[in-house]
């Protein structure tokens, strides 16, 4: 099913910047338009997962230079059937992750500094579980896909200001293609790149929260990653905004509302999903494809998860927040950022 949506959504894409074309130079325009889309299904197909890592300056890091990190990830894939993916760090302070790569076999993770500094080891490994249940729906593909066609949308919009105004460029809707190429064509794959990230990010949340076993733990993640973007900025992605969307949190500035125009669903709204999930975990009502523990009784504690007990079971007194595993290095004692 995600092939065949993966597969609609590339021929709209493709279509729209095709309509583009026709905006700007017409049959001639679009003819351009289509060998253009071609060149970037074929170029996002095998190397954009190369692109938005290198946008973001992203360094590959291994069991040697980042260990606690990599072990979380390595478990995690372990817990989710999934082939290891390379594993990536992104030197920034603001808290976010995203994944990418053309299917499981060729997927790649990546969280920033930030994120491994300001949250605990269970948000952590809640955060990188939402980023692997991208990997297994193939979403990276989808997501990455729109990405860059987004931007390509967008440029050549920027082009037709310049495109536009020679009269014989067989437009047949003069300055008024020009202009509708300008803004609508831009516009409308903004929506469509932001109605795709939406839908997702609510399936990655609950498949995440099943792989980790603790829907609480990505909650408070969310939270925090958000509170966190807000104060921090992201230059890289202000520079790349098409790639807003990759991310678990909006990295951009100015975003919050839960309506057409966001790049993720509001973050009160998949905490809330989320709080509900973990109420009916601990009520033996969620059927999740990992071993469903037995129901529990009168005073017995949740079953433990990979990285330790389950917060939902609330204790007498509120349990103090762990200490950050990383301390002031991030990576572990060889870390290229120490």
């Amino acid at each position: 099913m995600n092939t065949l949506r993966t597969a609609m959504l590339i021929a709209a894409m493709t279509a729209l910047f095709m309509g583009v074309g026709f905006l700007i130079g017409g049959s001639g325009g679009m003819m351009i338009a289509l060998l253009i889309a071609a060149g970037t299904n074929l170029f996002s197909y095998w190397n954009a997962d190369k692109m938005v890592l290198s946008m973001n300056r992203a360094v590959e890091v291994d069991e040697k230079n980042a260990p606690e990190y990599y072990a979380i990830v390595e478990a995690l894939a372990k817990q989710a059937g999934l082939p290891m993916p390379r594993t990536y760090l992104i030197d920034n302070p603001q808290p976010n992750a995203f994944a990418t790569g053309r299917n499981p076999q060729n997927a790649a993770v990546a969280a920033s500094t930030g994120l491994l500094q300001r949250l605990t080891h269970e948000e952590v490994a809640a955060v990188m579980a939402h980023e692997l249940a991208h990997v297994q729906h193939r979403d990276t593909l989808t997501m990455t896909i729109v990405a860059t066609f987004a931007g390509a949308i967008s440029m050549l919009g920027n082009f037709a200001f310049f495109l536009g105004g020679n009269r014989d460029n067989n437009n047949p809707f003069g300055f008024v293609g020009v202009l509708a190429a300008m803004i609508v064509a831009p516009f409308a794959a903004m929506i469509v790149q932001m109605a795709v990230s939406r839908t997702r990010e609510y399936e990655a949340d609950r498949r995440g929260a099943e792989i980790c076993g603790h829907p609480l733990w990505l909650a408070s993640a969310l939270d925090k990653i958000a509170r966190g973007a807000e104060r921090i900025p992201n230059p890289d992605a202000e520079r790349n905004p098409a790639m807003a969307h990759l991310f678990i949190i909006n990295p951009l500035h100015g975003e919050r509302m839960d309506n057409l125009f966001s790049t993720h669903p509001s973050t009160e709204n998949r905490i809330a999903a989320l709080q509900e999930m973990a109420r009916q975990m601990a009520g033996g009502t969620q059927a999740a494809p990992r071993p469903t523990p037995a129901p529990r009784q009168a005073g017995e504690q949740q079953p433990s998860g990979p990285w330790g007990q389950a917060p939902q079971a609330a204790p007498a007194e509120p349990e103090r927040p762990k200490a950050n595993p990383w301390g002031r290095n991030p990576t572990g004692p060889k870390g290229r950022w120490s």
